[in-house]
């Protein structure tokens, strides 16, 4: 099956149809459409299936040419009849590579394998250090069916060296497992002076104020709480100002904010809630704090950097490899650690400003999206000879 593109049809060795469970904004999303699109840059036959309709990040796929299907499933039962419907779209395609984004999607393509008229089968993992315990019971069991489908992916691409060991670990493959950071779009996040000034505009932040930035869904593993207590033992320096942008359960974003008040920070801490002009939400900041107990590559973090905005995590994952010489890493779920390196970080304006700079070179060095495309289509076609 060919697109209507007005070009030459793509060679078999350079087709791919990925699968994913949505196009809702989130950052193995924003990959998969980072990657896809500098693939059909690169002249590769590209196409997308989503379980579900819609998701906002569907249209930039389409603007760019690639094709999307969804699939409709009707909720987590809706499985044999999914099933059918997934191997026939794949069928058509008849990409020799299927490439899973996620859990559910990976599962899927390796338990059909044997449907797939000989189409390699490769799996995106974006995450490492996870938590079975906080999840329901269903979640458990196909964490366990995945490690024993593991066996049939032929190659297992991980965002992150965490990523790689930690389900190495568990029992899949590591012969057939390899790391490929994320690609950021370094044009997109990029300083912009106009930008900065319109958001600090609508946050009501001044200009000799100095705003710190939470970027992550409102969940414990990304360690609002942990935030909290480590700037509210900075004292009360009142330049000093905050911003949690992120979206979760209410009852959470209520827990954190009875928190907040707890700590005297409810009038220095903004909850902005889930934005979609993220370039201009970084550009706002003078340094942006990663807390989380776990993580793979955090995307927040490489986004900020890319828009030359510093930043201090926790050694978790690969945040620590991520930020290198250009951040401040210090232990996780430890306040006095984090807030020992955010004294740190603000100590200076002027080293604040230059680890900035420092940090926006290492992203266009080491992580922009051409290194992401190349390296993932070298893999992906020695994949494809196979078949």
């Amino acid at each position: 099956m060919t697109r209507a593109t007005g070009r030459d049809p793509a060679p078999r060795d350079k087709q791919v149809t990925f699968v994913i469970r949505s196009l809702h904004i989130g950052g193995a999303e924003r990959q998969l459409v980072e990657l896809a699109s500098g693939l059909q840059r690169g002249g590769w036959r590209v196409a997308v299936l989503a379980f579900y309709p819609g998701g906002a990040l569907r249209p930039e796929l389409e603007q760019r040419g690639i094709l999307v299907q969804d699939l409709r499933k009707r909720g987590r039962w809706d499985v044999v009849p999914f099933a059918i419907r997934l191997v026939r779209r794949l069928r058509d395609l008849d990409a020799p590579v299927v490439h899973g984004y996620l859990g559910e999607a990976n599962m899927m393509i390796a338990a059909l394998k044997p449907l797939l008229r000989g189409s390699r089968v490769v799996w995106g993992i974006r995450s490492s250090n996870l938590d079975a315990a906080r999840h329901d019971w269903l979640s458990s069991v196909m964490s366990r069916v995945n490690r024993v489908l593991a066996g049939r992916a032929d190659l297992i691409i991980c965002n992150s060296v965490a990523g790689k060991q930690s389900f190495a670990a568990l029992g899949y493959p590591g012969d057939r497992m390899v790391v490929v950071p994320n690609g950021i779009d370094a044009v997109r996040f990029a300083p912009d002076a106009a930008m900065r000034t319109a958001i600090r505009g609508e946050w009501s932040i001044g200009e000799d104020e100095l705003l710190i930035g939470l970027v992550g869904r409102l969940d414990p593993i990304k360690g609002h709480a942990t935030f909290l207590r480590a700037v509210a033992s900075l004292g009360q320096p009142s330049h000093v100002r905050l911003v949690c942008v992120g979206t979760g359960p209410a009852e959470y974003r209520a827990e954190m904010q009875a928190l907040a008040a707890e700590l005297g920070l409810s009038e220095r801490v903004f909850w902005s809630g889930p934005r979609t002009d993220m370039p201009a939400v970084y550009n706002g900041l003078d340094l942006l704090v990663s807390a989380s107990a776990g993580e793979g590559f955090p995307n927040a973090v490489a986004e900020a950097m890319s828009s030359g905005i510093p930043c201090v995590v926790t050694d978790v994952g690969d945040s620590a490899t991520l930020v290198g010489t250009t951040g401040w890493v210090c232990p996780p779920a430890d306040a006095q650690a984090l807030s020992g390196a955010i004294a740190l970080a603000l100590a200076s304006l002027e080293v604040l400003r230059s680890r900035g700079r420092e940090a926006r070179q290492r992203i266009l060095d080491d992580f922009d999206t051409d290194r992401l495309t190349t390296v993932t289509a070298d893999l992906l076609e020695s994949v494809a000879a196979r078949s």
